[in-house]
């Protein structure tokens, strides 16, 4: 399998993945990477199969449209997303490229939108869900903080240890982590109650 974290310009991480032998590739929030991503896929021979936004923020999606004009590549949403898009997916969908799988977590909080990937049970692309040493925020548009606890501790901190978690931004000390990294260091997913996670979030 191919993987590649890109961050051209800003703070914004976005990835490719491919299966080596079929070549068919997705990436996941094209940001303001997309020069570097055409470069990645040309480079690479790709077949561009998807165009995955885990959420509709104008940050992450903003390369959509360039890549999807260049290689056809089908862009991919949860179906609640306020973004043009081909294919809609929701919780549990399981997305192919040749033998490399990309099954969707919906894990909404940042926005009612949200999803994550976890691409062969071992790599978690977490969007704007779960930072290195932090977690999203919900007091934009849309936000939840309920959700937000749900979707990281009845979720995210189910799955095990050893996988490694990659997130929509460079925020934290480094730019991927492991869940149990995060269990253990991360200070917003110590053990609170829901209703002890919605007034620590509100703190500034």
């Amino acid at each position: 399998m191919f993987f590649k974290q890109i961050q051209q310009h800003g703070d914004n991480f976005s990835y490719v993945i491919a299966d080596d032998d079929t070549k068919e590739a997705a990436v996941v929030d094209s940001s303001f990477n997309a020069s570097e991503i055409m470069h990645v896929i040309k480079s690479n021979n790709f077949k561009l199969k998807y165009i995955i936004n885990t959420h509709g923020h104008s940050d992450h999606v903003a390369g959509n449209q360039e890549l999807h004009s260049m290689f056809g590549g089908k862009i991919v949403a949860h179906r609640l997303a306020r973004v043009n898009f081909n294919v809609v997916v929701d919780d549990g969908d399981v997305l192919k490229l040749g033998g490399v799988s990309l099954k969707v977590i919906y894990t909404p909080g940042h926005t009612p939108d949200g999803i994550c990937l976890i691409v062969d049970g071992k790599k978690l692309l977490t969007g704007d869900t779960l930072f290195v040493g932090e977690c999203g925020r919900t007091d934009l548009s849309g936000g939840n903080s309920k959700s937000m606890y749900d979707s990281l501790f009845n979720k995210l901190l189910k799955l095990d240890d050893d996988v490694e978690v990659y997130p929509g931004h460079d925020y934290g000390a480094k730019p991927y982590s492991t869940i149990g990294e995060e269990r253990r260091l991360n200070y917003t997913l110590k053990p609170r109650s829901v209703e002890e996670f919605v007034e620590f979030i509100k703190e500034p």
